[in-house]
């Protein structure tokens, strides 16, 4: 999809009327009139506390809501906001006028389309920084748009990613993957290489929307991912902070699927065309982090142990064939064993498990079968491997569950000769 195509008629003539911009504040939805008006509030409340003299809009780009979100968000003033929060944020009102503008993208929410639409129009009016929002994150406070605005403006950076408090099991998917894959290819430490909030400057909004990425399907599906791995491969200057605790949206158990193409299946798609680059990194340098608060909390969520084990089992005994053309003989038969064990001795270890992925990279690459199975192959895995980590971190303290993340993302760099070789070997 062209970049003018983005921009209809109105939407121009939309942001024609606004002009240049200091901030620009994305929002992409679909039929998010349940969580986006606290999200709407305080990114207003942000803007007046931390940025009353800054130009900025706010840019909602929905993907086909039937529930009246984008009237919510055009229709929310800061004259909404209670007078006593107005008083808390700010001492003094906005000097400028605080635009707020949706565009219907396609009937369908497509994230890839609505984050291209937001970085059009960040480009279009010169944005010096651009932020992303998810609706979902009731959780947000004001100060959420200093810490992530702040970095470009001050200090010259191009990419801060979020880091949150989360309860001691979610997260695991970003814990347990994206954070130590990412971190042992490309060498950086991001701990949310898929964020849901983030900021961007200007000169990455721009060279972004003229990236590749947007010519391939798994490219689009995962845009975030790769705007994280441009920025690193790109050079730019990135760094991470620290927002807060992050609300977590209901999902169904259908949505992981889904979850592990946009994330892990762009991940893996992105190491095709960057492979002369990561292939020569070993190790990892910190990214800059600021703020110090925990990222852990040890209250926990529910977990299914059970329901988990037997879907790891079941899936090692039926899937056996698939697994087969994907993984190599020594690990699958380290799975099979790791599918008869008692609950009380389950384990899944590291080290399997960071080959066990390496060897799914390799396999996608290859294309050894259709990818989108590559990745539904890979979920009953990710179920083992989540029941380990729930097992071994059920006592922990937030330090505890912190080294043995970065333990893990140690396996992770440790074995990435491993992942040359299975990249190299793999038919």
């Amino acid at each position: 999809m062209a970049e003018e195509t983005l921009l209809t008629d109105d939407f121009l003539r939309q942001l024609i009327n606004v002009g240049e911009v200091d901030i620009l504040v994305g929002l992409p939805t679909h039929n998010n009139a349940k969580t986006v008006e606290p999200v709407i509030q305080a990114i207003q409340a942000g803007i007046l506390k931390c940025f009353p003299r800054e130009r900025a809009v706010i840019i909602n780009a929905d993907g086909g809501s039937q529930d009246g979100t984008p009237e919510l968000v055009v229709g929310a003033s800061i004259d909404d906001l209670r007078k006593d929060d107005v008083r808390r944020v700010s001492k003094v009102y906005a000097l400028r006028t605080l635009h707020s503008i949706s565009t219907r993208y396609a009937r369908n929410p497509e994230p890839g389309t609505a984050l291209r639409t937001i970085l059009a129009a960040a480009d279009l009016l010169r944005a010096k920084a651009c932020v992303v929002v998810s609706p979902d994150s009731t959780t947000m406070e004001p100060d959420w748009l200093q810490r992530l605005v702040r970095p470009i403006y001050d200090d010259n950076f191009d990419l801060v990613s979020p880091i949150y408090r989360r309860q001691k099991f979610e997260g695991v998917l970003m814990r347990n993957l994206l954070y130590p894959m990412t971190r042992a290819v490309y060498g950086y430490g991001i701990r949310e290489p898929y964020a849901s909030e983030f900021a961007i400057s200007g000169r990455l909004a721009t060279d972004f929307l003229a990236n590749e990425t947007w010519n391939d399907d798994s490219g689009r599906s995962g845009a975030e991912i790769c705007l994280t791995v441009a920025a690193i491969t790109g050079k730019y200057r990135v760094c991470q902070t620290f927002l807060g605790t992050k609300a977590q949206p209901d999902r169904s158990a259908s949505d992981l699927v889904d979850a592990m193409r946009r994330t892990v299946g762009t991940l893996y798609w992105s190491l095709g065309s960057n492979f002369p680059l990561w292939s020569t990194i070993t190790g990892s340098q910190p990214v800059p982090t600021l703020g110090t608060q925990s990222e852990v909390t040890l209250e926990s969520i529910q977990v299914d142990r059970k329901r988990l084990q037997e879907m790891f089992a079941t899936g090692v005994a039926e899937l056996e064939p698939v697994f087969r053309s994907i993984l190599s003989a020594s690990t699958l038969a380290e799975l099979q064993r790791i599918a008869t064990l008692a609950e009380n001795e389950f384990n899944y270890p590291a080290d399997v498990w960071a080959k066990t992925v390496f060897e799914f990279a390799a396999s996608y690459h290859k294309s050894v079968i259709n990818r989108d199975h590559i990745i539904q192959a890979l979920v009953p895995l990710y179920r083992g491997r989540t029941l380990s980590f729930v097992l071994a971190n059920r006592d922990g303290s937030g330090e505890e569950i912190e080294r043995n993340v970065e333990s893990l993302c140690g396996e992770f760099e440790r074995l990435k000769p491993y992942l040359l070789e299975v990249w190299a070997d793999r038919k």
